[in-house]
């Protein structure tokens, strides 16, 4: 194992920043989508934010990236790849995101809004200053657990020619022979990942605790 594992190790190490760029890029859009989501969903919006929320939710991802890399060209849409599977995963975690960020919203003290309220904030002040930062605190467990996701689910953008992580492992294991190591290579960075960012969710719950707010 360790002498297999020294032999590929540079190829899939350009595999695991591949699929890390993929996972940043795609979470960092399905933030900034989500965030809006949340927006849209606090406003009279709310009826076009779940016509987004509930079909992202209701069909598989790996359609949604045939879909975006297969479908689009059919209407003069043409996209790489490696943007495809950037899009198709942002677009789904921002519907993730956006419902996990409108939970942590319908968790604060209506007496937070209120305060706000009186001290004259308008509604995108509330928003920007007292909505949004509560929220992000309180989701912090869930929203890493939303990356931690996005990194798994990132695997499925190997089907569409991406040479990341998995299809990596595909590669070496057709080149040996020896599938068992190889996929389990994989496996292993893939866990020793997702346990990693797992930890850091917690450290970063603690550092980030409001001391005496509960959200509730």
């Amino acid at each position: 194992m360790i002498d297999f594992l020294t032999s590929y190790a540079g190829y899939i190490a350009e595999g695991i920043a591949v699929t890390l760029q993929i996972t940043l890029m795609s979470y960092t859009l399905g933030f900034a989508l989500g965030a809006l989501l949340l927006a849209g969903g606090l406003s009279p919006l709310s009826l076009l934010t779940r016509m987004y929320i509930e079909p992202v939710r209701g069909t598989p991802l790996l359609v949604q990236i045939f879909i975006i890399y297969f479908g689009l060209p059919a209407i003069g849409i043409k996209l790489d790849a490696f943007t495809s599977a950037v899009l198709a995963l942002g677009l789904n975690s921002a519907a993730y995101q956006a419902e996990i960020l409108r939970s942590a919203v319908k968790a604060i003290p209506e007496s937070q809004i209120h305060a706000a309220e009186v001290l004259g904030f308008s509604g995108a002040q509330t928003y920007r200053y007292v909505i949004l930062p509560l929220a992000l605190r309180s989701s912090i467990p869930a929203l890493v657990n939303e990356f931690v996701t996005v990194l798994k689910e990132s695997s499925l953008a190997s089907v569409i020619g991406i040479v990341e992580l998995t299809r990596r492992g595909e590669y070496v294991a057709a080149y040996t022979y020896r599938a068992f190591e190889a996929y389990l290579i994989v496996a292993l960075i893939y866990f020793i990942a997702c346990y990693t960012f797992s930890q850091f969710s917690r450290l970063l719950e603690r550092k980030l605790r409001i001391p005496g707010y509960t959200g509730a």
